[in-house]
């Protein structure tokens, strides 16, 4: 396959009319292919790549099963998300490992593409615990993580965490070189969360969410990331959880070169309002809202890429710099840049074109097939 007349997002984060190519599923140098897609018109992107959402179509990762994942999958991809890294909820030890288990035994053959899982809890604060179960929140515990990351075939590449709980900092220390370290749901100050950096932590969950605000005084988990270079956040921007005066701020604060843009989907996503469930919890989804019977917002109703695409054309983000932390920096974050996140010979064909105009999606291609 031949693309051609398509505005191209490069390795350098800049927008070029160049041709792509295609051979089987990787990008290539050329083609022997006789199909051509005329972009004209049209920004051709790298897909993204969603490191946290829990669920869409009325079915979410914590079910377990593969019939969900599929769905999640065949829905994200249809979305321009081509590479996939669902979340856990805070839920018990053996539901933890049936999850891990459905992840590892999945087949992958349809969709977006599994590339790991994000497991948000059970090491989190029960005074910041936001959507999640307090029932099941359970205290920092290595040997925990490495029976369910074994479980999942070693596909656990996030792990969430609150620095002030018992045993969280030796948690970190020793799992470092293992997964991603993520501060999440916590009540840390400042001095607390650059103990867990210090530690081996370098990533934060949902920053402004599930923590103390930034203030004056008090900087806490912002203050704390912002300071540090090796740092990176995630960010909703599905125009709910956070003003878009404080994402044009973070930006500025961190660069796009530390902001990874997440949906935090749940399974409502793609759905009609109504009742739907979050880690056993009722929720209720109204337009992109979505809320726990007592007012607490219960992830997103937003998919990943209509989320950048608010992040551009409502909060005045640069659209380089919005794709950037949709699909670059997720992809490095997880570990997977060197198949997927950029448009260049050897990477897997996964590519969006967006009109230029509405940035609308006008094809998506996965693994190197129109879909």
């Amino acid at each position: 396959m031949k693309i051609i007349n398509a505005k191209v997002y490069t390795e350098e984060g800049t927008f070029q009319e160049i041709d792509v190519y295609t051979d089987g599923e990787r990008i290539a140098n050329e083609s022997n292919d006789e199909v051509v897609i005329d972009g004209k018109g049209c920004y051709l992107i790298p897909g993204l790549t969603d490191i946290h959402f829990h669920g869409c179509m009325g079915h979410d990762f914590c079910d377990g099963t593969p019939e969900a994942i599929e769905a999640m999958a065949l829905y994200e991809a249809s979305c321009g998300v081509t590479t996939i890294v669902p979340a856990t909820m805070t839920l018990g030890k053996e539901t933890l490992l049936d999850i891990c288990k459905a992840a590892a035994a999945y087949p992958n053959q349809k969709g977006a593409i599994l590339c790991g899982i994000n497991m948000e809890g059970p090491f989190v604060s029960l005074k910041r615990k936001g959507a999640q179960n307090g029932d099941y929140i359970h205290k920092p515990d290595v040997e925990m993580f490495r029976e369910l990351n074994e479980a999942s075939g070693k596909l656990v590449k996030l792990l969430a965490i609150a620095p002030e709980e018992p045993g969280a900092l030796e948690c970190i220390r020793e799992l470092k070189d293992e997964v991603v370290l993520s501060v999440a749901h916590t009540t840390a100050n400042y001095e607390k969360t650059k103990e867990a950096f210090l530690a081996g932590a370098n990533h934060v969950t949902h920053l402004y969410n599930a923590m103390a605000g930034l203030s004056h005084r008090e900087p806490g988990v912002v203050g704390a990331a912002a300071d540090d270079e090796h740092v990176e956040v995630e960010l909703i921007c599905d125009g709910i959880h956070i003003h878009p005066v404080t994402v044009r701020q973070t930006f500025k604060m961190f660069g796009d070169d530390r902001i990874i843009l997440i949906s935090d989907s749940m399974e409502a996503t793609g759905m009609k309002d109504g009742e739907y469930s979050l880690g056993g919890q009722k929720v209720v989804k109204k337009g992109n809202l979505a809320t726990l019977e007592n007012g607490t917002i219960a992830g997103s109703a937003t998919n990943l890429m209509d989320c950048m695409r608010t992040a551009v054309q409502k909060m005045g983000i640069p659209l380089e710099s919005a794709i950037k932390c949709a699909a670059v920096n997720p992809a490095k974050s997880v570990g997977i840049y060197q198949d997927y996140g950029s448009i260049i010979p050897g990477k897997v064909a996964n590519m969006v074109l967006l009109k230029e105009d509405d940035l609308s999606i006008q094809e998506v291609f996965l693994k190197g097939e129109r879909i």
